[in-house]
Order: C-alpha cells, then structure tokens, then sequence
C-alpha cells in the first residue's frame, strides 16, 4: 500500500533553515552518514537521518525543536560523539542536533565556586580554564579531553574521582533547557543549597537528551588542594584481595581521590602493551590511588593498611613526573586490552562496596564457564566495575558473550546493584528497565517521558522502552 506523505524533504529543509538561520545543515554527505553513526562510519544505522545539523546558538535550537515539531521528527541530540550505548547514533528520519559549535564557557567564578558554560564545551577545556583561577572542575570521565559537558550531564558520566567527588550530578548546580514547546526553561540556579520546588534539575541530569534540549549549563568548581598530591600503586593476589583492601582504604579516614582497579588479564595485557613486567600470576591484580592535599600520615598510613592485605610492590610517589606515568597506566589500559581481540563490548555495571569482590569473582567465574576473554578493571572506590568481553571469531557478539553479560547483569542486580554506573542506557539497556526498577517505577518513569515529551521526539527509544 502506498504511503502519501504531506511534505517532501526538501520543504522541510527549507523550513529547518528559515528558523534556525546559523546553524550548518547537512544532508546525504559524508559527515551526516558519520555522525548519523555517533562519528563512527564503520557503524550501522536502521534507516536514514534527514539531516545532521550543527547549532550555532539558542534561536537554532528552538528553530529544530520548532520543524520537527511541525513534521513530526524525531531529534537526536549529540555532544562529541563518545557515546557507548547507542545513545546519540541516528534514528530514521531524524534530526540530529549537534550542540559541538555552543562550546563557550561563559562565566568562570572563583568567588561563586562556579562556571557557567554551553553544553558543547570539553570536560578538559573547563577543567583548564578553572585551574587558572586555583580551582577545578571535579567530574573527569575516561572521556575526559573529548566528551562535552552537555553530554556528561545528559549521561551523569561518572570518572576516577568519582570517590571523593561524586558522579556528574553532584556537581550540577543548575542548567537551561529547551522544551519540546520551544520553550527555554531554567532549573536550579547558582546556589549548593536550594528546597524550593520539586528537583527538576537532577530529574534532567542523566535523562539521555529524552526530556529536552540541554543549552547551558551551571556547575559546581573546587579549590585546588594544598599541599601535594600522591599517587600509588599495589597488587594483590586477586581482584577479592583488592576489593577487601579498598574497603579498609576508603573507611579508614583517609579521603582518597582516586581508587582505580584492574584484575590479573587486565595487568598482563598492560605488560604487553606497555613492555612492563608488573604481572605475578593470571590473577594478580593493580590497585591505583591517589590523595590529593595529602600528609605524610596518608601515606604511611595508606601503606601500613595495603600491607595488612598482603599487597606487594607498594611505590607511592608526589613527584609530578611519575604520577603521570602511572596515571598512564590507567590511560593506557582500554587501548591495552582491545588490543587482545578483534572485537570487543565494554560493560558497566556498580554494586554496593561490600558486594565488590563477589561481583569481581562472579566475573572471574562466568568467562572461565562460558569461554569467553573478559578483562575487568573499573572504579573500585565506588564499586563500579567494567568487564571487557572479547571475542574475534565475527563482527556480531556470539551467543556466549551474549549469555555472559545477561549473568553478570542479573547478578548485579541480585547484589542490590546496577546495570548502568556511568555509561547511561541507550538502547543497549533500555529492555531491562523493567527488570532493574520494577513495573510500578517504570511505568512512572513512562509518564514523565510523556509528560515532558508528548509527541515523542526527544531522542526516542533512549533510556526507557
């Protein structure tokens, strides 16, 4: 049966140009069949977008919301293209929205604690420009150089800091957003402390771009600390040992910035990689730490508990040089371990801290049952773990990987924990929501969806089902 469309695609190019005059619009090129697949070419797309295209300030993205409004399009918005799940790739007939050309950091305020910044702004650029004025900017994704602050909070991208600093969220203050009606709305503000109303701010962060546009952006800054930082590595028997050893670090008192973790394969794959020779055994394990402001009593101390659990090679450093150079260790370690196979899906799951080291051997346990490559490292300050699965023999995940990660899905769950710590749901999670929130949370979370989004067009099929 044929299908009688009102419009031709040209009449709605026309109309996305007259209404939104700065932006770059592009059709059927190059770069629309690259970002169509989240700046990767290589990834397929069901369907085809109409148009990738580029804002250049707040009356462009009212004029997108306003076509596609008009003829009924689903809008994708994208920061910088470092999404993992399937949260910014195209959508047929969509408009993606670019916001990578909205990337000025208005207001930097020492006295306020604050910056306000447009949300295609680089994580790393308003790190940079705080600690000119001694501040800083806590969140630091492994994106950091290259993901936006816009798409940071629409994710609440967590990071290596996140055990003192907390995830994204923790450092909104407030934000402006546009609506599916065209309007620009404001939430929060520029104060740490505000009751008045219900929380619509952190209702927004995290919401994948489902409710609204994100056009600015209000966040929370840090004094440097004084005094220096240290950074240290130890290893331990296993990643059990590990976590247990973290557990006593994080309760003792002493405040680390960072507790980062990589199970036995990870290390050896490092080894490999970087022409080191850390690895002891298959399953000895890397713990990173860092304290920031730090006292001669933090580290003897950190010492003396590592030690309580058995770590060997314990070297703490505040010597600039060498902290780089093991923080290039945690750099380096995605790069180490995709290099071991063809393909690869990097998982995301957090459990509660006393659950850690079950998860890590359940891990363990499920890629030796099912066969299958997976190197671990993760967040271990938090409790977030990252399981890398492997695998070379053809492009689409084999049943095993496939059955490996619904385990380690269900068994985070079971701890009391989550499918998604930091990398957000797409729609590579978002047929679990039912599973992890239960019918009645779900349903809520339909009838904000509604609520905010009646036709349906923010960034459809993302976050919720």
């Amino acid at each position: 049966m044929a299908i009688f469309t009102a419009y031709d695609n040209d009449e709605i190019i026309e109309f996305l140009k007259q209404n939104a005059p700065h932006a770059e619009i592009h059709t059927d090129d190059e770069v629309a069949d690259k970002h169509a697949a989240n700046g990767n070419a290589q990834n397929k797309i069901e369907g085809h977008i109409l148009a990738y295209v580029e804002v250049g300030d707040v009356e462009d993205i009212r004029g997108l919301v306003k076509t596609a409004t008009k003829f009924h399009l689903p809008i994708v918005p994208q920061g910088a293209d470092t999404s993992t799940v399937i949260g910014a790739d195209g959508v047929n007939n969509a408009l993606i929205i670019s916001t990578a050309r909205m990337n000025h950091i208005k207001e930097v305020s020492k006295g306020d604690s604050l910056a306000v910044v447009e949300p295609g702004v680089i994580n790393q650029d308003l790190d940079q420009a705080a600690r000119k004025l001694g501040m800083f900017y806590a969140p630091d994704p492994a994106s950091k150089p290259m993901s936006s602050i816009g798409g940071n909070v629409s994710t609440n991208a967590g990071g290596m800091s996140g055990v003192k600093y907390g995830a994204t969220k923790d450092s909104v203050l407030g934000m402006k957003v546009m609506l599916e009606s065209g309007e620009e709305i404001s939430l929060g503000g520029r104060t740490f402390k505000q009751a008045f109303g219900y929380d619509l701010t952190q209702l927004f962060v995290g919401s994948e771009g489902t409710f609204g546009i994100i056009t600015e952006v209000t966040v929370r800054l840090y004094p440097q600390p004084i005094g220096k930082s240290i950074t240290g590595i130890a290893f331990f028997k296993d990643m059990a040992a590990l976590a247990e050893g973290v557990a006593d670090l994080r309760n003792s008192g002493l405040n680390p910035s960072m507790l980062e973790a990589m199970d036995g394969k990870t290390v050896k794959a490092l080894d490999e990689y970087e022409k080191t020779s850390y690895s002891k055994s298959e399953s000895s394990s890397l713990l990173l730490f860092s304290f920031d402001g730090a006292s001669d009593l933090q580290e003897t101390e950190s010492k003396k508990i590592l030690e309580q659990h058995d770590a060997w090679g314990i070297q703490v450093t505040s010597d600039a040089d060498e902290i780089a150079s093991l923080i290039k260790l945690r750099q380096d370690m995605l790069p180490a371990v995709f290099a071991k196979g063809k393909y690869y899906i990097m998982e995301d799951m957090a459990v509660p801290l006393s659950k850690l080291a079950e998860m890590a051997d359940y891990i363990t346990e499920v890629g030796e049952k099912l066969n299958v490559d997976i190197y671990t490292a993760g967040h271990a300050g938090d409790g977030n773990l990252h399981p890398s699965l492997l695998w070379n023999d053809q492009e689409e995940a084999p049943e095993r990987v496939v059955q490996a990660i619904r385990l380690l899905f269900h068994k985070a769950l079971d701890l009391g924990g989550t499918i998604s710590g930091e990398h957000a749901v797409g729609m590579s999670k978002n047929q679990w929501n039912n599973v992890e929130l239960g019918g009645a949370v779900d349903r809520i979370q339909h009838q904000l969806k509604n609520l905010f989004d009646p036709m349906n067009i923010m960034n459809p099929k993302r976050k919720i089902n």
